[in-house]
């Protein structure tokens, strides 16, 4: 499984033309371009436009960028999907998600529209049904073309589907985020978490990241460039884990210990699953190479 850095996620407008200009100077990992919530119906042909001539002019090589594309049953995934077809990108992200069938049906319309069969497809995790039926949604990830490769909370719609009252520890939702993630890992899915809508509150940003962090998200969403140095700092290892990393990594790299699945660290009992652990922290580091 191949490892990609996707600490900080950010949106960007498709109908934001400076937005677009200056959002591969802002340092974010992954960039979801929207045509869906984030752009009026009027709007929505004119941002496809903008959305193709950043495609075209070499967004490529400055992190994945992704687009969010219009629900599946709307009258507009199809030109959506044509737009990206054309100009090509790393991933589609399809909301509105209810089960396993629409992940097929999601690959089986990236197909039919001629979109490339390397483009990974992400999922907004946003609908009680989602979220009950994400153990399905995330046992879709084996697929050879247009293969799942990440959930994404979309927290702002699971509340209001929810008639739940947002708090700082997000107590209406945890139990749910928490699902999330072990779906994902079951299925070796990454997990995005939601946004945080007060991009001026710094302190209540970083106690959520941190939240989202502990709980095993492998990054956030992010609704503002503001946000991503936080993000970076919280979702990226620290020196404690970078050096319990490189020990194991050394460890398991001497011969007497080549076929062995567990040894002993510095009094600590480590595993070869702590190995495979240990290259992605050093990899999100900036440590190590990716691992295939």
């Amino acid at each position: 499984m191949e490892i990609k850095r996707r600490r900080s996620v950010l949106y960007v407008p498709g109908s934001n033309v400076k937005a677009l200009a200056k959002a591969l100077r802002r340092g974010a990992d992954c960039l979801i371009l929207d045509l869906e919530d984030a752009v009026a119906p009027q709007a929505k042909a004119a941002a496809r436009q903008n959305i193709r001539g950043f495609l075209r002019d070499g967004a490529g090589g400055q992190g994945e960028v992704i687009i969010r594309i219009n629900a599946l049953d709307s009258a507009l995934a199809e030109a959506d999907l044509a737009m990206i077809a054309d100009a090509g990108a790393d991933a589609v992200l399809v909301p509105k998600i209810n089960g396993a069938p629409d992940i097929r049906s999601a690959a089986a319309a990236m197909a039919a529209a001629g979109v490339a069969g390397k483009t990974r497809l992400w999922v907004m995790m946003e609908t009680p049904l989602a979220l009950l039926e994400v153990a399905r949604i995330a046992a879709c990830a084996g697929a050879r073309s247009h293969a799942l490769a990440a959930l994404v909370i979309g927290s702002n719609d699971l509340y209001a589907e929810l008639r739940a009252r947002p708090t700082p520890d997000r107590a209406a939702i945890a139990g749910l985020l928490g699902v999330c993630v072990a779906a994902a890992r079951a299925h070796g899915l990454d997990v995005i978490d939601g946004v945080y809508n007060d991009f001026t509150d710094a302190r209540g940003f970083a106690a959520e990241c941190r939240q989202g962090a502990d709980m095993g998200m492998d990054g956030k969403s992010l609704i503002h460039p503001a946000q991503i140095g936080i993000c970076h700092e919280i979702f990226s290892p620290d020196a404690a884990q970078i050096r319990w990393a490189q020990e194991v990594i050394a460890a398991f790299a001497r011969p007497e210990n080549a076929a062995k699945g567990a040894i002993s660290i510095g009094g600590r009992m480590a595993e070869r699953l702590h190995l495979e652990n240990a290259k992605r922290i050093l990899f999100l580091a900036g440590m190590q190479g990716p691992q295939g």
